[in-house]
């Protein structure tokens, strides 16, 4: 596991610490291995902020671009008691053919001290596009739970905006008319013109395979929230890709266990019920979905990938000040995870028929 070390003046350490809730960069330098580079740093995240171990956000300064990256987050998993369900399930979804950051655990100090075990995350940016070869195109995060694809709110009323809800991670900010186009038209099109125009705005194929990542994984916020819109202008089409899934894989974000069965295998946002109404595009879905649990989400496939990533982590797991376990209690969480895949795979395979 690679050590990251962040050196910052003692002052600048105190300007965070008394104020967790500001998101202005201070300034501090990241050693890897032997290459040194100015960074800004901050804390990232909302829940997070308020625990003993934080967050981080990191713009490379000098030099402007690392391994073709401006800006990291290196990720506490506070709640995970695995440390691995984030990244399993990005994983997971850049296996099924969604747009997906990369992610991969390190080992932080800050001034000699050690932090503990961090997931280092790809920023989902202008930069991670050019990395795939993919067109630059207006990227849209959905910040809260507003980001429904509704007109309403999650408490039934109605928005001040039809773009409540997201924030412009890279473009113009004209650029969210045309989600609000979109979102007025999921909202106020009857079906037949639906079904006749949503394939000119939205990559349904990809939407579907996101959705099927979701519900798989069980991201309770995964419709509403944790995830980002991205314009590809080579097709001119929305696609979708998810972020912050930790609250996964038999376990909701504050780490409590959660039933198999505790989201249908529809989901649920208005984009998805206007989507599952259509029978081409409802049949589409039990297709990849299907695929999905047989050829992806199974323990064939997940078993040795999950059984690789938690030998990677438990060497390290008494380095970690925050982690209050031993080994024996770091591997039961193994089968927490894959005796959830086998329950959620024969549930979602027996729900297939409903659909």
């Amino acid at each position: 596991m690679l050590k990251y070390e962040i050196f910052i003046n003692p002052k600048w350490l105190k300007k965070l610490e008394d104020d967790i809730w500001q998101d202005e960069h201070v300034p501090a330098v990241l050693k890897i291995g032997e290459n040194q580079y100015k960074i800004g740093l901050t804390y990232r995240g909302n829940v997070i902020r308020k625990k003993k171990k934080k967050s981080y956000n990191i713009i490379f300064q000098n030099p402007y671009l690392v391994d073709g990256a401006h800006e990291i987050h290196l990720n506490a998993e506070y709640e995970d008691i695995s440390l691995s369900r984030n990244k399993l399930s990005l994983d997971f979804f850049d296996r099924i053919g969604v747009i997906s950051p990369h992610s991969k655990h390190i080992l932080l100090y800050i001034n000699g001290f050690c932090k503990g075990i961090y997931l280092e995350l790809e920023s989902f940016d202008q930069h991670l596009l050019k990395k795939r070869n993919l067109p630059e195109g207006p990227i849209i995060y959905a910040t809260n739970y507003f980001a429904n694809f509704s007109l309403l709110s999650p408490e039934n009323e109605l928005k001040s905006s039809l773009d409540e809800g997201y924030t412009i991670k890279y473009g113009e900010q004209k650029d969210l008319s045309l989600l609000e186009d979109f979102i007025e038209m999921i909202n106020t099109f009857p079906n037949n013109e639906f079904e006749k125009e949503i394939g000119k705005v939205l990559n349904i194929d990809k939407y579907l395979k996101w959705l099927a990542g979701v519900v798989c994984t069980q991201n309770f916020d995964g419709f509403i929230h944790n995830y980002a819109l991205y314009l590809n202008t080579a097709t001119n089409l929305f696609e979708i890709t998810p972020w912050d899934y930790d609250g996964t894989w038999g376990r909701d974000l504050h780490g409590r266990i959660l039933d198999y069965d505790f989201i249908p295998i529809s989901g649920y946002n208005t984009l998805t019920g206007r989507l599952l109404h259509i029978h081409p595009y409802k049949r589409k879905y039990k297709e990849i979905l299907s695929s999905v649990l047989k050829n992806h989400f199974c323990l064939d496939t997940l078993k040795p990938i999950i059984e690789q990533q938690f030998q990677t982590i438990k060497p390290f797991i008494k380095t970690d000040p925050y982690l209050k376990m031993d080994d024996k209690y770091f591997d039961k969480e193994i089968e927490i995870i894959l005796n959830f895949i086998k329950n959620r795979n024969g549930y979602l395979n027996n729900e297939l028929d409903s659909l």
